[in-house]
């Protein structure tokens, strides 16, 4: 009974070092931004590329990992897709280029949105009925590790060793993952097989689709200035390297009462919260450029870019609601689109600096397309009011 106790602690502890990686390895590119611009001697707007390339794998690989399950159980997969990863990652680290590392990037982001279903599956189905939840939430750990400590300790330890050791150290540690979950993930009992018609057919429902273009579209501003925060606090606020970490910290302190707030708005206003959120990511968004004048303003700009996430558990919450069957493949491109935002962000961004707008332009940019969000709300409240 030890044994197997210790064996779903190991279980535990190897998922959520995965997911601790993966999102560590999402997030810390925006703060290695200037680093890799002076490895590669090339502009932050071209280094941001990267980002971009990481979410296009992400948005790609999501549906395609989700059919590659069909033929793979839970057990087979999670290896598979962990795997795939810490090759993506092990890439970035040899990679002699930026156009190689680019490429490495795109890799990486393949299994990014599949592993965190799977995860979740494995995790439960070590646990008692009445304890599901715990356990789910036990590996989603690994996201708030992630982003109040991994993405800032990323971000000093590139400009301490190098950004090479970033992706070292993220390929060390799904290696550890990888292999524990190699001699102690169980197989999962009662695995339902996936129905591909039921999963297709899930996107015949036009409030699916406007749910995730408010994804795509909607979220891109938070990704866009995100993004160029390295250069926005180093050209703008004036502030040494050594105060991204501790923004990207605050950046973290945002996202977790984003989530909480997203869950919480939902289950009071549900579809109505969306609307809400998008309004105060629009009005975050135009104050920007005048918050990152001064270290106070950044420092709460910086907290209100994070409590934008509150977005995502609500858009989730929608597309189960509007789902009735084959939510495997929606659930994933929930992740998908708002990667696509991850892509949008940074490009949009880049081309409004490239224009000789500003590094602060990204705020004006993203107040643009949060306002795009909210009227894409309109037309799914509206739509769905008239179908009553």
């Amino acid at each position: 009974m030890s044994w197997l106790r210790n064996k779903k602690i190991l279980v535990q502890l190897a998922l959520i070092m995965g997911v601790f990686s993966v999102c560590t390895g999402e997030f810390a590119m925006m703060g290695l931004i200037s680093t890799l611009s002076e490895a590669f001697d090339r502009p932050e707007t071209s280094i941001a590329h990267l980002i971009s390339a990481y979410a296009i794998g992400v948005v790609v690989g999501a549906p395609v990992m989700v059919f590659v399950g069909v033929y793979l159980n839970k057990r087979k997969l999670i290896l598979f897709l962990l795997g795939l990863y810490t090759c993506g990652n092990a890439l970035s680290l040899m990679a002699p280029n930026y156009e190689v590392l680019l490429f490495s990037r795109l890799l990486a982001g393949f299994p990014h949105a599949a592993y965190f279903g799977v995860a979740a599956v494995v995790a439960a189905s070590m646990a008692p009925f009445n304890k599901r939840g715990k356990a789910v939430s036990r590996i989603l750990l690994g996201v708030t590790a992630a982003i109040l400590i991994g993405a800032p300790g990323a971000t000093y330890l590139g400009q301490l060793c190098g950004w090479r050791a970033v992706f070292g150290g993220i390929t060390v540690l799904t290696l550890i993952s990888l292999v524990l979950l190699y001699f102690n993930a169980p197989e999962v009992e009662d695995e339902r097989p996936l129905n591909v018609r039921e999963e297709l057919a899930s996107f015949s429902n036009k409030q699916v689709w406007l749910a995730l273009a408010i994804a795509a579209v909607g979220f891109s501003g938070m990704f866009g200035v995100y993004s160029y925060l390295a250069p926005i606090l180093l050209e703008v606020t004036k502030l040494e390297q050594q105060w991204i970490p501790p923004m990207l910290m605050l950046f973290g302190v945002g996202t977790m009462i984003g989530n909480m707030g997203g869950g919480w708005l939902y289950d009071r206003f549900s579809f109505v919260s969306v609307k809400y959120i998008m309004l105060f990511s629009f009005c975050a968004l135009l104050a920007f450029p005048l918050l990152s004048q001064t270290l106070v303003g950044v420092s709460v700009g910086t907290v209100f870019l994070g409590c934008m996430v509150a977005l995502a558990p609500a858009l989730q919450m929608r597309l189960m609601d509007v789902t009735t069957h084959g939510q495997s493949l929606v659930a994933a491109s929930n992740h998908g689109a708002l990667n696509l935002a991850n892509a949008l962000g940074p490009w949009m961004g880049g081309l409004a600096i490239n224009a000789g707008l500003g590094w602060t332009s990204t705020g004006y940019v993203g107040a643009l397309t949060a306002f795009i969000g909210c009227w894409l709300f309109w037309i799914a409240h509206r739509m769905e009011q008239n179908e009553r």
